[in-house]
């Protein structure tokens, strides 16, 4: 993968399209930095279209180079052609909309219908107008790849994840794999709730992203489910997670009624089913301790830790010394170039991986990973319960698509009318007047054909 410069040097060219997205860039620039044997041989390209933001990220990637006293090369532009020309590897990471106006219009004008959402990324109403204004941006990117660095990898952290994956496989041809650190993360989760180290538990997940699930879960030989599902039996003593010490409540109810343990956390996949997030029913919301609006939170927090960064560069400040995320692009990038094997999850489309899932749909899966290729796992079939549960998400994701593709806007309507928490607060005139009222909204956002009724 690794190329030569006009000096003879070998760099393998990273490029970050999203790159404003300061914080993520910079645990992603970091974690390729602490491999020590591949510092020297980098050249980051950043590419945004906030050029405030893109500057910061530039400002703090030669930052971290500096640290490392590393050779990397660093570079910034706002013309994508530029950033993508002679790529090795393309790293997508943007918010299509931003935080305001677009992740707002998918919180506040959907709660005026009584129908609250958690994070909205992934799917439900939020998750389906998330996915017509990304996918879009994303095809023209693999497109533009596939003129100018046609051989070039594509990792993408962009949500929503299978409906991009999907419109991606469906739309353009382009080498790509869809990355999310929810396998790893509830691994650690894991392992804290059942005094394990993480690195002993033997496991293996499969299913769809952020709907994946343990199928396996073993240390030393031994079953951990009996234990796992003896553990927080009560909802009131759900372990904290994360920063934001959010309860996990849900995934442990889910568990115990599917006899397997998700992938994504609680406050997602709490709006990935009909059971919890009920307008009638705030009993739920409170036993169960859903924070609703959280990824709105999360977005002002996220908006303050960049201006609180700015600010710190501005003063001639150091960027702070970071710990390794152990995200999967990076890991992926080191094996490709140094030949180190490795196991990765990765988001690629069904053909063979999951018998009783649809193909062609995004599953996510392990997958191998060397000096020459990713080659994702075979799985066969998942428990009969996980793939029906599965379905429920997989058929607004593939409306979705279907409607990006054909530019036909009843399948967006269908989408809505489909997915499980949206189909069980609203009635269908309530789904296709917020649907209306969204598009409406949103503008140019929504890809041309859909702005109107057909």
């Amino acid at each position: 993968m690794v190329t030569a410069d006009s000096t003879g040097a070998k760099l393998a060219k990273v490029a970050f399209i999203g790159a404003g997205s300061t914080v993520f860039a910079r645990n992603l620039l970091n974690d390729l930095l602490g491999y020590e044997d591949l510092r020297d041989c980098l050249e980051f390209r950043l590419h945004d279209i906030d050029l405030q933001r893109l500057e910061t990220s530039e400002v703090v990637a030669r930052r971290l180079v500096d640290g490392y006293g590393a050779q990397a090369r660093v570079s910034a532009g706002a013309d994508l052609r530029t950033v993508l020309d002679g790529a090795d590897y393309v790293i997508t990471m943007f918010q299509v909309g931003g935080y305001e106006p677009a992740t707002v219009l998918d919180f506040e004008l959907p709660e005026q219908y009584g129908l609250e959402q958690t994070i909205a990324d992934t799917i439900g109403i939020g998750g389906i107008m998330r996915g017509l204004r990304t996918v879009p941006v994303l095809v023209d990117v693999g497109r533009t790849m596939g003129e100018l660095c046609a051989d070039a990898v594509l990792l993408n952290y962009a949500n929503p994840m299978a409906i991009n994956m999907w419109g991606l496989s469906e739309l353009c041809e382009v080498d790509a794999y869809g990355l999310c650190h929810s396998v790893p993360i509830t691994a650690q989760h894991l392992a804290t709730d059942l005094g394990l180290p993480v690195e002993e538990l033997d496991y293996l997940v499969a299913g769809i992203n952020h709907m994946a699930f343990f199928l396996r879960l073993e240390h030393q030989g031994e079953d951990l489910y009996p234990r796992l599902k003896e553990l927080h039996t009560d909802p009131a003593e759900a372990p904290k997670r994360s920063e934001w010490q959010l309860p996990d409540a849900v995934r442990y109810e889910m568990m115990r009624r599917l006899g397997y343990f998700v992938t994504e956390s609680s406050e997602h996949f709490a709006e990935y089913t009909p059971y919890f997030l009920k307008r009638d029913r705030p009993d739920l919301i409170e036993r169960y301790a859903i924070p609703v609006r959280e990824y709105m939170r999360r977005c002002q927090s996220q908006i303050a830790e960049w201006d609180e960064l700015r600010s710190r560069l501005e003063s001639g400040a150091e960027v702070m010394e970071l710990p390794e995320t152990n995200e999967f692009a990076p890991q992926i990038i080191h094996s490709l170039e140094t030949g180190k094997e490795r196991e990765v999850y990765v988001n690629v489309p069904n053909h063979g991986l999951i018998d009783n899932l649809p193909t062609g749909c995004i599953v996510e899966v392990p997958a191998g990973v060397d000096g020459k290729t990713i080659t994702p796992s075979v799985i066969g079939k998942l428990p009969p319960q996980l793939a029906a549960l599965m379905g429920t998400n997989i058929a607004p994701q593939q409306l979705t698509v279907e409607a990006i593709k054909t530019g036909n806007r009843d399948h967006v309507y269908h989408a809505a009318m489909l997915d499980p928490h949206t189909a069980a607060e609203l009635d269908l005139e309530q789904i296709w007047s917020l649907v209306d009222a969204l598009m409406e909204a949103h503008g140019d956002f929504i890809p041309e054909p859909l702005r109107t009724h057909g």
